[in-house]
């Protein structure tokens, strides 16, 4: 049996399997901030429900990428009122973003279309013949001390008010999106005060950070993918490209399977309750090599793609051009 084969065997959607895990982790997200919220006084019980709370809201935001999948659920229209009503609480609009997120599946590994990535990464190449500024510039942008937390501060509060290919993709979708996030934030401020939305704005912030570092580790790692066309071997971008995290069972299921990000590209129909069941009886021939935390962690010192060694690689130093040159 070859992976195209085997994966469409558990690509079957379950509303009631689909259904405990929506509605279950809503459940979570909203006792546990009633929780931080009740117990703000007490920051020994408030800071365990709170990221609780931001945890839950990370499944919520990837349980939505699987509704513009449209794999959650049985029908079109079950998953896109479910991502829809999603949406105020990941602070993603959902029409918009399941079409950029359609994109960037589209040209996963494709060096000429990085603008489709959810974090940009430049050639070895281009670092080389880019001036100061633009260099400070990246070297900002990667470092995971202002991409993890401003980056997640920028995208989930700022940018996606307004994302990338609205004009294009519909602007009443993400008007009443933010509508519907502005009525919920109302919402908890009418029942808590100020109190609440420092609490609420505080794990959801903690929340947005746990996302933008697994975002990061889906395709920022030693080995992964990138080439141009007609090189480009579409499945290698997917399987290769992609990373098959492991961090545990339970870190798997606080994240809704999102860890096995290799499979999800490879057939997006599989819906994220029956990913890890399928990542683990991969043959051992088709079995992916799995990041465990520490590689991981790792990773996040690798900046550029170089694609002569065909690696993923740190920021070189300051004395590798004038050996290039000497070589020449």
């Amino acid at each position: 049996m070859n992976l195209r084969e085997f994966t469409r065997t558990y690509c079957q959607r379950d509303n009631k399997i689909a259904s405990a895990s929506y509605f279950g982790t809503f459940a979570v997200y909203f006792a546990s901030l009633y929780g931080a919220i009740t117990y703000a006084h007490l920051w020994y019980v408030m800071i365990p429900f709170g990221v609780i709370h931001a945890v839950a809201s990370v499944r919520l935001y990837v349980l939505q990428h699987d509704t513009g999948h449209l794999s959650l659920f049985e029908t079109r229209a079950q998953n896109e009122w479910a991502g829809i009503g999603l949406s105020p609480f990941t602070f993603a609009p959902y029409k918009v973003m399941k079409d950029n997120h359609n994109l960037h599946h589209a040209n996963i590994g494709n060096l000429e279309h990085r603008e489709t990535g959810e974090i940009h990464t430049m050639t070895l190449r281009e670092w080389e013949e880019a001036g100061f500024w633009e260099r400070l510039q990246y070297r900002l942008y990667r470092n995971p001390f202002v991409l993890v937390p401003l980056g997640a501060a920028f995208t989930y509060f700022i940018r996606y008010r307004w994302p990338k290919n609205t004009v294009q993709f519909g602007i009443w979708p993400v008007i009443a999106h933010n509508l519907m996030v502005l009525g919920w934030v109302g919402i908890i401020y009418l029942l808590s005060g100020w109190t609440g939305l420092a609490v609420y704005f505080s794990f959801a912030f903690l929340g947005g950070m746990l996302g933008v570092f697994l975002v990061y580790l889906q395709h920022n790692f030693e080995d992964t993918y990138w080439d141009r066309r007609p090189d480009l071997d579409p499945q290698l971008a997917a399987l290769q490209g992609s990373s098959a995290l492991d961090f545990g069972h339970w870190f798997d299921i606080c994240v809704a399977n999102i860890t096995c990000h290799d499979l999800h590209h490879f057939n997006a129909r599989i819906p994220s309750y029956n990913l890890r069941k399928a990542r683990y009886a991969l043959p051992e021939d088709l079995a992916p090599r799995r990041i465990h935390f520490r590689e991981a962690v790792a990773a996040l010192n690798l900046k550029l793609w170089d694609e002569d060694k065909e690696r993923l690689v740190p920021f070189p130093g300051t004395k590798r051009k004038a050996a290039i040159a000497a070589q020449a």
